[in-house]
């Protein structure tokens, strides 16, 4: 009924009819009182009704355009109806008749069965195209997809570089809200820094708020708001709504006017370090993956934090060992011949835990563990033979207490003639220090496996689901262009581009993911990732890069391999970018009990420098390098001359 209401209502369904009617009223002319004499024929002088017959195509042809193939159908029916009665009634020729209106039929038919099959042929090519744009849409949509993951390795990746190559946790903190700012679509980044002494948050740095909101919010107490929580519990927290969550402690959030915030701990070692908040002014949902990156982001700052504390604790021990020395508090005794204690210094006595009265005249045995009772004897004949004694030397003692103490020691003879001899020491205690030198190396071993871990994780997420998903892409636009029903030159141009873009993608993460984890390093060993690296830097950078290889091949541990793998690769990115060198070697030489690594270039060189001085000037890459070496128990060495070239060697126990 709806249907037909529909059609009644469509004007083209009366242009047909009136159409229709106007040819059956020219089709029988005679039989209309009002048309003119009976036997005549008023269309082009014609009394067989030829042409008439033939205006009978236009209804039918006009009702398949518009109504398609039932509605041409009925109208050729309607047109036979209409012409059947001449032809078997009224005609003079009935067979000349019955011939004509069977070809109009016929060309009715066949009129109607050519626009139905064009217009599927068209509805064929509307949905291959509405498929294409699917496809288009998707692979965009996937596109977006690795380009803000990219935006987001980058965000993490400057963050990285910020906390190797500075020390400094307010340049630290600045350049990790800018980029926090810059990559999520927020308006507030807060970033707390805990201080163990007194316990409160500070507000450190700071992005989208007033001056006056960030004074109202500085110097949370643990538990206190909603970053007080978080640093209490070290959990992320989601609030939707600030104003009405009964957590909130201070009324500036309202006043400000921010709405829903997102807040992670700063960890490092499990220990939270502070809290870094995100924030807009409207209601909103976080996503999982802006989430993971806060998280993310966290850990870096809150090794960061973990690494400037360290750094200072090491700094201040060096400075008070520093005050000892250039103030004679070092500790001093002197023993004689048979090793009673003549005399000593304060220093000593809060150095062992005994008072002066009882160190004097006590035998300094007493205080050494047997491997420095050997060690002490040992020196004490080089002395008395007159040998040189590498000095200061290590030494260790037990204290009152029991506890261990590291000493660099320095000893020597005093007295001549018929003076007595006696031995002097003047001891420094680098118990602290050295704790301090373990600590950090353990610090940086545990970065270094953890960025080889992070190294990995980012190389199979990209290598399992994004080059697999464009693959997958790339293959059903493959099987689209098969397909027998796409025909036009434009769609196929149109595929083939996108396949080509897609396998350049593929490529791209490709490269990018065997530089995160070379999968020939993992999977054949050092070597073999070594001259794919060298390859690689040869095609790359147009370098006339070499490996070189003597001595018996060994496999090393995984790690040694790695640490290895990442020297080298360090190596080879600081000669492309600063060397301006034409010609690299890399030569590994495998001996009976070591392992030696050399990479030499004839670049442009440059003036070497301490440790400690590249470090005040952010320059981390090198000292990176000795770290990775002396986790592995070996050595590294640069030699650089201006205009000459560098040399790094390494040296590694197998």
């Amino acid at each position: 009924m709806n249907h037909a209401i529909k059609i009644l209502r469509n004007f083209h369904f009366w242009i047909i009819l009136v159409v229709l009617l106007i040819c059956i009223a020219l089709h029988y002319p005679q039989q209309l009182p009002f048309w003119g004499e009976p036997g005549s024929s008023h269309l082009l002088g014609l009394t067989r009704h030829s042409v008439e017959r033939i205006l009978f195509l236009i209804p039918i042809a006009y009702s398949g355009l518009v109504f398609g193939l039932r509605g041409g159908i009925v109208c050729l029916f309607v047109a036979l109806a209409s012409m059947l009665p001449r032809v078997i009634f009224i005609s003079e020729y009935p067979l000349d008749a019955l011939f004509e209106t069977s070809a109009v039929i016929a060309v009715g038919s066949l009129a109607n069965w050519w626009l139905e099959h064009r217009r599927r042929e068209m509805g064929r090519r509307e949905q291959a195209l509405l498929k294409l744009e699917a496809v288009r849409r998707e692979l965009q949509s996937y596109i977006q997809v690795i380009k803000e993951s990219e935006k987001r390795l980058s965000v993490l990746r400057d963050i990285s570089t910020a906390v190797n190559q500075s020390l400094d946790l307010d340049e630290v903190a600045s350049v990790a809200v800018d980029k926090i700012i810059e990559v999520v679509d927020i308006d507030v980044v807060l970033l707390f820094i805990l201080d163990e002494q007194v316990g409160n948050l500070e507000l450190v740095a700071y992005r989208g708020v007033s001056e006056g909101f960030a004074r109202g919010v500085d110097r949370l107490s643990l538990g206190e708001g909603f970053n007080g929580w978080v640093a209490h519990t070290g959990e992320p927290m989601f609030i939707e709504d600030s104003p009405i969550d009964p957590r909130l402690s201070r009324e500036v959030v309202k006043r400000e006017g921010l709405k829903s915030q997102f807040i992670v701990p700063l960890k490092s070692r499990d220990e939270v370090a502070g809290t870094l908040c995100i924030g807009v002014r409207s209601s909103r949902q976080f996503s999982a993956d802006e989430k993971e990156l806060l998280r993310l982001i966290g850990i870096e700052i809150g090794i960061a934090i973990e690494k400037a504390r360290l750094y200072r604790e090491s700094q201040a021990a060096m400075k008070r060992f520093q005050e000892l020395f250039e103030k004679a508090h070092d500790a001093i005794w002197v023993q004689d011949l048979e090793g009673k204690i003549i005399t000593a210094n304060q220093a000593t006595s809060k150095l062992t835990g005994y008072k002066l009265e009882a160190l004097i005249g006590r035998d300094v045995a007493d205080f050494l563990t047997p491997q420095g009772l050997s060690l002490a004897r040992e020196v004490r004949q080089k002395l008395l033979r007159s040998e040189i004694v590498e000095e200061p030397y290590e030494q260790r003692i037990v204290t009152k207490d029991g506890t261990e103490a590291i000493l660099m020691l320095t000893t020597s003879i005093l007295g001549e003639g018929e003076m007595p001899r006696t031995f002097q020491h003047i001891a420094r205690d680098i118990t602290k220090e050295r704790q301090l030198q373990d600590e950090l190396r353990l610090y940086i071993h545990e970065i270094t496996r953890a960025h080889e871990e992070e190294r990995n994780r980012i190389a199979r997420e990209l290598h399992d689901d994004t080059i697999q998903t464009l693959i997958a892409i790339s293959h059903h636009l493959d099987a689209l262009t098969a397909r027998d029903n796409v025909t036009s030159e434009d769609v196929l141009s149109f595929v083939g581009k996108l396949r080509i873009d897609i396998d350049g993608i593929v490529q791209e993460v490709r490269r990018f993911t065997q530089d995160l984890r070379p999968p020939t390093l993992e999977y054949l060993g050092l070597l073999p990732a070594l001259r794919e690296l060298v390859s690689q830097v040869r095609e790359e950078s147009g370098l006339n890069t070499n490996l070189k290889v003597s001595g018996i091949e060994q496999r090393l541990s995984k790690e040694k391999e790695i640490q290895v793998y990442r020297i080298v690769q360090e190596a080879l990115r600081n000669i492309r970018k600063h060397a301006r060198a034409t010609k690299v070697d890399v030569t590994i030489e495998f001996g009976r009990k070591k392992i030696y690594v050399i990479v030499s270039d004839n670049g442009r060189g440059f003036t070497q420098k301490e440790d400690l001085e590249l470090t005040k000037i952010g320059k981390l890459g090198i000292i990176g390098m000795h770290e990775r070496a002396h986790l592995l128990g070996g050595t590294l060495k640069i030699k650089s001359q201006l205009d000459k070239g560098t040399q790094v060697s390494i040296e590694l126990p197998l």
